[in-house]
């Protein structure tokens, strides 16, 4: 068979793969010989070989056999060990490659040389050390995620994929994927793991476009046991990293690789991200990382003091100032921890007992700034997940009554706790107009004065959301 006929073969592989396929898989295979029954192919990596092998060498075949080939079976050789289809193979060569030498050393540097990239660390973002499972501090709001990343860090069969954990800042999505890693690492070396930021994934498929090295690009990242990243929301409007990221996706998926996702909000909610990739995100567990109550905040603070305590020999913190801690500092943990190192670290230097007057001096700027401030966003999350209705319901246009009261109490709470006005309401409402906020607040207003069940779920709901 001529490399002309193969091309022409090639090219009738388009209306069976699709373009896009055919461009990143059947184009570059070069066929190198064909005989006795086996066609042997000239491919770019191992990796691209194995690829096209489960994915497209029915047809491949089938399309051979169809121009009169009689082919049994495909083989694929990386492109340095093939001989070229373009060129011949010189006496010299060709006897180099029959030499004994050549037979017996080649099967087992190529062995050797799998086994040092397996132990090469992948090329992903830097782990922290203090990040593991004994550093995280489990309360209420967190301890589904903790439960799910214990189960992921296992290494056992996959039971979830992915893994999507979102939440806001400073609640400890990166923290357990770091912990996960940690833990993956240690307890199985066998497994491939990567960790990285959403950021790093498009830096490193850009790169790998501008150097032309797409195939190494998705050899690495089709090749990895356990695939983390975090921030998925970045690639939010990046159309080529989204169409990379999909497909990396669904091949990782489909060799049941496990999966672990962060974000800053649900799947549904990260604006411009497609629709395909929300789907494939939701079809696995999704966890929300929900903002931590006085009781979570409190054992953080306890659990960071008797490090403190480590470093700084001495120092005597009085009774009542974690508590006052935990209940001024509510929105993000990393400012609480940031609190209490300055706290540490200024008791230290100046030679004082860690009192409530010196706590309120030292962070002075830093309560103001934590001053509580709700908001809307907050609310409808805490309602939604109280009610157990999607935020999506409760914002958007549905009208059943187990959708409509839950969001006229976050129409209630709304105008209750905090200072926006009836339009500014409404529109964080789906658009809704100002005398529909004013209906939904009469309407529980009237409602909270008979039903008894309704008025406990405003005062729980009420004390969650000021605590």
């Amino acid at each position: 068979m001529t490399n002309e006929t193969w091309g022409q073969i090639r090219e009738g592989l388009i209306h069976r793969v699709g373009k896009n396929n055919y461009t990143t898989w059947i184009e570059p295979l070069r066929l190198s010989q064909l005989r006795n029954g086996v066609a042997r192919f000239e491919v770019p990596t191992s990796f691209f070989g194995d690829w096209v092998q489960r994915n497209y060498a029915d047809q491949i075949r089938s399309q051979l056999v169809h121009a009169g080939a009689p082919v049994d079976r495909l083989e694929f050789e990386v492109g340095a060990e093939a001989p070229r289809p373009d060129s011949q193979v010189t006496d010299s060569r060709a006897a180099e490659a029959r030499a004994p030498e050549a037979r017996t050393a080649a099967p087992t540097a190529r062995p050797a040389a799998r086994r040092a990239a397996a132990e090469d660390d992948l090329p992903g973002a830097p782990l922290d050390s203090r990040f593991t499972f004994d550093s995280f501090v489990v309360g209420k709001p967190n301890e589904l995620a903790h439960a799910a990343a214990r189960r992921v860090a296992e290494g056992g069969p996959v039971t979830f994929n992915p893994l999507f954990l979102y939440g806001g800042v400073g609640l400890g999505k990166t923290h357990l994927m770091h912990a996960i890693a940690h833990d993956l690492r240690q307890n199985r070396p066998d497994l491939r793991v990567l960790y990285l930021s959403a950021e790093q994934f498009m830096y490193r498929f850009i790169q790998a476009l501008r150097e032309k090295q797409v195939m190494d690009f998705k050899s690495l990242f089709r090749s990895v046991d356990v695939l983390m990243v975090d921030d998925v929301q970045f690639i939010a409007g990046k159309d080529s990293t989204q169409e990379e990221f999909f497909h990396t996706f669904n091949a990782l998926v489909d060799q049941n690789k496990q999966i672990v996702i962060s974000a800053d909000r649900a799947p549904g909610e990260i604006k411009d991200l497609e629709e395909r990739i929300k789907s494939r995100l939701q079809c696995g567990l999704v966890v929300d990382l929900h903002p931590t109550d006085y009781e979570l905040r409190l054992g953080i603070l306890q659990q960071k003091v008797e490090y403190y305590r480590s470093q700084y020999r001495g120092l005597v913190i009085a009774p009542g100032v974690l508590e006052f801690l935990a209940h001024r500092i509510t929105t993000n943990v990393r400012v609480l921890e940031g609190a209490l190192t300055r706290l540490f670290a200024f008791a230290s230097l100046v030679g004082r007992e860690i009192t409530l007057e010196l706590t309120q001096d030292c962070l002075a700027d830093i309560l103001r700034a934590s001053d509580r401030k709700l908001t809307i966003e907050e609310i409808q999350r805490k309602v939604a997940e109280h009610y157990n209705v999607r935020l999506s319901d409760l914002i958007g246009p549905k009208r059943l009554r187990t959708i409509a009261r839950p969001r006229q109490v976050a129409m209630y709470l709304a105008k209750q706790l905090t200072s926006r006005s009836l339009p500014e309401i409404g529109r964080r409402f789906g658009g809704r107009d100002h005398t529909t906020i004013m209906h939904g607040v009469r309407k529980i207003e009237e409602l909270a004065a008979t039903d008894s069940q309704l008025a406990d779920d405003l005062q729980l709901l009420k004390r969650l959301l000021q605590g």
